[in-house]
């Protein structure tokens, strides 16, 4: 049916540019344009509207201001083929004459079009030109969301930046959703954009001021930047903020009134631009459903609300654009081929295609856009065989088998290989580990582990693999160790502080607490002493719940490789093991999966009650 629609407009086209059977010229700049009145109206109301009351009419004229020359036969084309080149030259003037005119396809076809060429550059352009148009809405959310995601690198190349009104620089600071590693950034954007127009807005700072978390950044950099700025200084106006800032940072009790709804304004965390999932698992004896989100802006667990899923442990998770595959794994009766997606912004599940074979104790990797089960366990025998996943197709394929046969193995992705170390082949805990080349479709085994592992977990970061913790044989492991896949050398790294196998292990981008000492060192009201605080600290290594050796756990450990420390994370909610952990990064419903900003408390709140 499609292609004899395809063929019938093929024909219509080819009798416009004939000029057979034309019964209506439109003329656009003394340009004109022979068209079927019938086709016309087909792609848009305007259009037959204009023609209704000359239906009968044989042949007459019909000239549509404010569309150029250049324009309106890109939009007659449309009408007859349904498609037009669309380019960053033409695309701008083509959709406000496809507004104007009501064709709501090519409307359509042009904010794709801009959607898919959303750049820190152009995004506020693109945000503020589709604020008028209610038929781009989308777009405008789309190009609002890229630009509080994208904060940091909007501010550094964007001189659309320095155009913002006051309103609209108000409204994007004040959003909870604005991406910024440390919130001493906002001030600086704040201070960047007053300072392109000093004159006009440097009374704007009182406005802007208390839109800045003061609350969230380091005391020196309050003292040295903040309190002490010329801005700052000259409004009276920003002095309660700088006030109530004073408390929060140094917990300071002072005769002036608290303003607790400015207090909270100044400490409330901003949503995180990517969230730690820990799905599944193994708790209280029997297989969960349970899914948490880690949110690393408030350092709390949040449990995601979902549709009854069954129970699934030792099973593989991968995130794939908005969604969460959930491969293989064991309920305690059946061990799964099945595949189940999960999908973050709706947060409904359904099917997709099966694997070959059931695999229990799965490793599971991700690599351009592709995923790969690796080993397992079938109910019968440890598994060496490989398949990979096409979203595309929905289709499974078997790829060449490892060496080795393992389950209780775990695999990562890193520089356009996968790596999978340890494991059990029935029999034994394995040193071995292995790579994958895809464009060989070929495994070779890379140097040994330094430890038996299995139950281990491994993840790329930092441009090396890290196998952490597992199962010896003997006993669980607290030792992690680290491959340079350049000298194809192993080396040892930090333990953790306690032993686990079967956990979750990722790297999450975001802030991470960790506590140390500050001195801080204030003037006038303000007393030297010493204090313990949060810190911001981004790319960690998160090892999750797992089995002790005595029982399933719930504690969350953070490595960073740059201090080769690890740090006590926020437990989760319920005890867990055999759960598997995944990213994802960047959702227009991040709040979904975040504590609810409006009870969010705050370290130093706590501290003080």
């Amino acid at each position: 049916m499609e292609n004899i629609r395809a063929t019938a407009f093929d024909v219509f086209d080819e009798a416009r540019l004939l000029g057979e059977h034309t019964d209506m010229i439109i003329k656009s700049n003394d340009r004109e344009f022979q068209v079927h009145k019938i086709i016309m109206c087909g792609c848009s109301t305007y259009f037959r509207a204009l023609f209704s009351n000359n239906w009968s009419s044989p042949q007459h004229f019909c000239e549509i201001p404010g569309i150029s020359q250049d324009i309106m036969p890109l939009i007659i084309q449309y009408a007859y083929t349904r498609s037009v080149l669309i380019t960053q030259e033409n695309v701008v003037e083509l959709l406000v004459a496809a507004e104007m005119i009501l064709v709501s396809g090519l409307v359509d076809s042009c904010c794709q079009f801009l959607e898919s060429h959303l750049c820190p550059e152009n995004c506020i352009g693109i945000c503020k030109f589709t604020q008028d148009f209610f038929s781009c809405s989308k777009l405008r959310c789309k190009a609002k969301h890229y630009i509080l995601q994208h904060f940091e690198e909007v501010l550094h190349v964007s001189g659309e930046f320095l155009e913002l009104s006051l309103e609209e620089l108000e409204e994007i600071i004040d959003e909870d959703e604005l991406n910024v590693k440390q919130e001493e950034v906002v001030f600086e954007a704040v201070l960047h954009w007053i300072n392109h127009a000093p004159a006009n807005r440097r009374q704007h700072i009182a406005v802007l001021l208390p839109k800045v978390r003061l609350g969230l950044i380091t005391s020196a950099y309050f003292i040295n930047n903040v309190k002490g700025n010329a801005l700052v200084m000259e409004n009276q106006a920003c002095m309660p903020v700088i006030i109530n800032a004073m408390k929060t940072l140094f917990d300071l009790n002072m005769d002036e009134p608290t303003n607790s709804e400015l207090m909270h304004q100044l400490t409330r965390p901003r949503l995180p631009s990517s969230i730690l999932l820990a799905i599944g698992g193994w708790s209280d004896g029997n297989p969960t459903n349970e899914i948490e989100a880690y949110d690393v802006k408030a350092d709390c667990w949040v449990s995601v609300a979902q549709e009854d899923e069954r129970p699934r442990a030792y099973h593989g998770t991968a995130v794939l654009d908005e969604f969460v595959y959930c491969i293989g794994g064991f309920d305690g009766v059946e061990y799964f081929n099945r595949v189940r997606k999960f999908n973050l912004i709706t947060q409904t599940w359904q099917e997709v295609a099966p694997m070959y074979e059931r695999r229990c104790y799965i490793s599971v990797s991700v690599l351009d856009g592709l995923i790969y089960a690796i080993g397992g366990f079938d109910g019968h025998q440890r598994l060496k065989t490989v398949e990979c996943y096409d979203p595309n197709t929905n289709q499974w394929t078997m790829m060449a088998p490892m060496n080795e046969r393992r389950s209780d193995s775990s695999a990562t992705s890193l520089q356009g290989r996968i790596y999978i170390c340890g494991g059990f082949t029935g029999i034994e805990c394995l040193f071995s580990a292995e790579s994958f080349n895809p464009e060989t479709n070929q495994w070779t085994l890379i140097a040994p582990m330094s430890t038996r592992r299995s139950g281990v977990g491994v993840i790329a970061y930092a441009d090396l693999v890290y196998a952490v913790g597992g199962f010896d044989g003997a006993s669980r492991l607290r030792s992690a160790e680290a491959y340079n896949p350049l000298t194809n050398i192993w080396r040892d790294v930090a333990s953790m502080y306690n032993p686990r196998s079967n956990f979750g292990i990722e790297v999450r981008c975001g802030q991470v607490i960790s506590v140390s000492a500050k001195d801080i060192i204030c003037t006038l009201f303000i007393f030297l002493f010493n204090f313990l605080k949060i810190q911001v600290v981004n790319g960690q290594l998160f090892a999750v719940g797992g089995f002790n050796g005595f029982s399933t756990t719930s504690d969350v450990e953070c490595y960073d490789e740059k201090t080769d420390e690890w740090f006590d994370g926020n437990e989760m909610a319920i005890f867990r093991s055999a759960l598997s952990c995944c990213v994802a990064s960047g959702l227009p419903n991040m709040a979904q999966y975040a504590a609810l900003r409006d009870t969010v408390q705050t370290q130093d709140e706590s501290d003080s009650e």
